[in-house]
């Protein structure tokens, strides 16, 4: 079963966090199409931002969109003006005042889904895919990973048959709800078809009780060190909890 279900799903409410912090009431499939046009628009807006994670949290009027990302200059522009005019640009979808925080993510070699984006755009480079994985896995293993998996799927080096490969160093123990697996998946559009790509990184096990709500969503003066510990306990597992 630990094979078939997605990761991250699967420890939802155990050591894992939701990615859209708000009640629904009567208006819950309208908010749900209004988060799934954010995370679309954001995703194609900064495509070279390598974005991690998008956290939305809704108050009656206000939205707070916390965008995690490996390069926030990219997304914060000279002087904040790229941020204002995201900001002018996502009122316009929701209809509703918007709040944008910049979160940065420390290790994006231990990032699933920056992993994973990563090697779909080296393929799409024409890069051969047994070396960018091999790379991405010794990067990942070199930064602090317990063990991380990757299967790429399709024409592989423009086959005429399809078909799946898989690497993995370490250890990935998807049955273990205290493992903290980050899941990720990315498509690479090549002259012979989509690739697809999925990474799995183990970064350790919980032991003790988490908190589930986005540790970036609190005070400042809740938080001891900032953004930087914040990022830690949340994203980081056991080595950001000591």
């Amino acid at each position: 079963m630990g094979q078939k279900i997605n990761p991250i799903a699967n420890r939802l409410g155990y050591i894992r966090g939701w990615d859209s912090n708000w009640y629904g009431g009567n208006n819950y499939g309208e908010k749900l199409l209004e988060d799934y046009r954010l995370r679309r628009y954001l995703n194609v807006r900064l495509a070279k931002a390598s974005v991690s994670r998008i956290v939305i949290e809704r108050a009656l009027k206000l939205v707070t969109i916390t965008i995690c990302t490996a390069r926030p200059g990219v997304v914060i522009g000279k002087g904040g003006q790229d941020v204002d005019t995201l900001k002018e640009e996502l009122k316009k979808i929701t209809n509703k005042d918007v709040q944008i925080n910049i979160f940065e993510v420390r290790k994006p070699e231990i990032d699933a889904a920056i992993v994973a984006d990563n090697i779909a755009r080296q393929l799409e480079g024409k890069i051969a895919y047994r070396r960018a994985v091999k790379m991405a896995i010794a990067s990942a293993m070199r930064t602090g990973a317990e063990g991380i998996k990757v299967q790429v799927s399709g024409r592989l080096n423009g086959a005429e048959i399809a078909r799946s490969e898989m690497y993995k160093e370490g250890r990935t123990p998807l049955h273990t709800l205290r493992a903290d697996i980050d899941y990720a998946r990315a498509e690479a559009l090549t002259k012979v078809g989509i690739l697809g790509i999925k990474v799995w990184i183990c970064k350790g096990e919980v032991y003790e009780k988490r908190d589930l709500a986005p540790n970036f969503a609190q005070p400042k003066a809740q938080r001891d060190g900032g953004r930087r510990d914040g990022g830690r306990r949340n994203r980081g597992g056991r080595r950001g909890n000591r």
